[in-house]
């Protein structure tokens, strides 16, 4: 596992830096980027970190392929 939530700055706008970065690295386009941070900011930081956890797995997983 190369990205993990754990360890990292709490702060939601490095949070989301963070994934935005792995996502980049991971290869999801611009358009599937955009779409997870703005679920992300659509409600309480609770959401926020799920959804971007969400995201960060799915960076692992395709890692793994």
């Amino acid at each position: 596992m190369k990205y993990d939530l754990v360890g990292q700055d709490g702060n939601a706008f490095s949070l989301m830096g963070y994934t935005q970065r792995a996502m980049k690295e991971a290869g999801f386009t611009i358009m599937e980027i955009n779409e997870v941070l703005k679920d992300a900011m659509s409600s309480d930081y609770n959401n926020l970190l799920v959804t971007l956890d969400k995201a960060i797995q799915e960076c692992n997983q395709r890692r793994v392929k």
